[in-house]
């Protein structure tokens, strides 16, 4: 069930604008970058924690997530920039890229 609730939130969050940007640029390398790290950081805290090895992956990627998927919340209010769902597709890269580093850098 929670599996499905993210996916609804953001199908009906009615965002109160949408930017018109590009697939590539400075601030997409910045949210690839920033999630990476982010997520990689969520592995180890989790390692350093004693988590198993999938519940500490399950957090760095999901933590690294929901902070892009907060960023473009808040891009998205009246004074914003508008959520990008091209920057929300590069936050989710660089997560899956920042949890297969920390794995093979793990092992």
């Amino acid at each position: 069930m929670l599996r499905l609730l993210l996916p609804l939130v953001f199908l009906l969050s009615g965002c109160s604008h949408m930017t018109q940007d590009q697939w590539h640029g400075q601030d997409k390398a910045q949210h690839f970058i920033a999630s990476a790290i982010l997520s990689a950081a969520g592995n180890e805290y989790g390692h350093h924690q004693n988590w198993s090895d999938s519940r500490s992956a399950n957090f760095g990627f999901l933590f690294s997530v929901s902070l892009g998927a907060t960023k473009e919340f808040w891009d998205s209010r009246e004074a914003g920039s508008g959520w990008s769902w091209k920057d929300f597709t590069w936050d989710v890269a660089g997560a899956a890229t920042g949890y297969a580093i920390w794995q093979f850098a793990k092992y």
